[in-house]
């Protein structure tokens, strides 16, 4: 039962982080703009 609990926590951390992820890369300007957040996010240094 933990490790069930623990699996659904895991997941719903997982879908939270894409949700602000997705968010963060929706809000640029332009395609220069979406490019840079897009290297941010692979770097894993973008602000949220």
């Amino acid at each position: 039962m933990f490790a069930y609990c623990l699996e659904k926590l895991g997941e719903w951390i997982e879908r939270a982080e894409e949700r602000r992820r997705n968010e963060y890369l929706s809000q640029s300007s332009d395609l220069v703009d979406l490019e840079r957040r897009m290297r941010a996010v692979e770097r894993g240094g973008y602000p949220v």
